[in-house]
């Protein structure tokens, strides 16, 4: 949603941004996607009503930052995303307020709650100043009004934290904060990792405390000596310490994928392994190149998923999508990822075919899984996730059911059945 990218890409007319939201719903359903991450919080702003942070300007256009548009924008995006089956994870930037192109254009008004001792101003970006412990306090107040307020899957982050250089411009020196807050820190680049620590620890411990069943994921560069000494992003440290449940490194670069998953290989699921995709035009791989990164992937015990990056292009890369829809041919069960909430899920009981009917009973708040292979030395794929105890059984084969709770943990399926 930042500039627009995606979402509303110009429409500020209500029913036209529900058509266009609602139409990437159905395209990510139709090639057999499970979880959309929205972007919720870009600018130092907000695509629902906050106490904190202003409506963001991509919902009514240039100038209108602030202004409420009338329906509750991600009450609306949460709610069709759940009918069709989907997770969401609510997308935010930490740290980031605004950006300009110099400091020719000054930064919009901060929002009337925030003290301007909290916020940093480089000349091409603006922050909620990593130091600042009030600062740090308010992004996890902010993280805890969004999970208390919205039914929401999960709390997203990407790669951005302290601003690289090459694109904030001229730098103001943290020279004072470190005189200030840095004792205990050997150097000032210890200190702003230790500021970026404490921001994600602050974020981890609200989800926790609050509603545990949200899934916190990072998704930063696939360089780890860039991630560490110019975003002071110490992500290694991150899984050590158990502050994200998901890591989906951006491996964007095709000639050396291989190496960079292998790398990433490392955490034992803790947290869960997924890989980011660029599906844009300027880095985007050839159908081939991500048709075996996907296999590459597929074949990690550790790789747990893979998400693409950005929606709008799922509409222009047809070479692309065509190869995602040959490579995703059956829906996908999202694993458990955070902490376990629901009641473990029973096994169903009672499955049978009657006619060409697969019928089960289930108990609980659970979903069920519907499997099915020709013959019992293949690979069963799944034919649906349903909240139904009823599935089509035409196809002369075996079928299995299991049941799926709130926090996507699986029971043990059925015992297969001959049709």
């Amino acid at each position: 949603t930042v500039y627009e990218l995606d979402w509303p890409m110009g429409a500020y007319d209500m029913a036209a941004q529900k058509q266009k939201y609602t139409a990437y719903l159905d395209k990510f359903k139709q090639l057999n996607m499970n979880a959309v991450f929205v972007q919720v919080k870009g600018m130092g702003d907000a695509f629902y009503n906050s106490p904190y942070e202003p409506w963001s300007v991509a919902i009514k256009g240039a100038g209108t930052r602030g202004q409420d548009p009338g329906y509750d924008v991600l009450k609306f995006m949460l709610d069709e995303t759940h009918a069709r089956g989907l997770e969401f994870h609510a997308w935010i930037n930490p740290f980031r307020i605004a950006t300009r192109a110099s400091n020719a254009t000054p930064y919009p008004a901060l929002h009337p709650s925030i003290q301007p001792g909290w916020v940093v101003s480089h000349e091409k970006w603006q922050l909620y100043n990593p130091a600042i412990p009030e600062a740090r306090q308010r992004l996890a107040d902010i993280v805890k009004d969004i999970i208390t307020k919205y039914d929401i899957d999960g709390i997203h982050m990407d790669d951005y934290f302290y601003p690289d250089p090459s694109s904030a411009g001229v730098m103001v020196s943290d020279a004072t904060d470190y005189a200030t807050y840095g004792a205990g820190y050997a150097t000032i680049q210890d200190f702003r990792r230790g500021n970026v620590d404490k921001a994600i620890k602050g974020v981890y411990d609200v989800i926790v405390a609050n509603k545990p069943g949200v899934v916190f994921s990072i998704s930063p560069t696939s360089n780890f000596d860039y991630n560490k000494n110019t975003l002071y992003a110490d992500i290694v440290k991150w899984a050590t310490e158990g502050w994200m449940d998901v890591v989906i490194p951006q491996i964007y670069q095709h000639s050396d994928f291989g190496t960079r998953l292998n790398n990433w290989d490392m955490f034992n699921n803790k947290p869960y392994l997924m890989v980011g995709h660029a599906i844009y035009t300027d880095l985007r791989p050839t159908p081939t190149q991500l048709a075996n990164e996907l296999n590459l992937i597929k074949s990690k015990k550790a790789a747990v998923g893979s998400l693409f990056y950005s929606a709008k292009y799922l509409n222009t890369e047809t070479d692309l999508v065509a190869k995602i829809a040959e490579m995703y041919t059956s829906p996908a069960v999202i694993p458990f990822l955070g902490r376990a909430v629901a009641p473990d899920p029973a096994a169903p009981q009672n499955v049978r075919i009657e006619g060409n009917t697969l019928k089960w009973s289930a108990s609980g708040n659970v979903r069920s899984v519907v499997y099915f292979t020709t013959d019992m030395k293949s690979e069963a794929k799944i034919l649906t996730i349903t909240g139904s105890t009823q599935a089509d059984a035409a196809a002369t084969g075996f079928y299995s059911v299991s049941t799926l709770n709130a926090d996507n943990k699986e029971s043990a399926a059925s015992k297969a059945i001959k049709k």
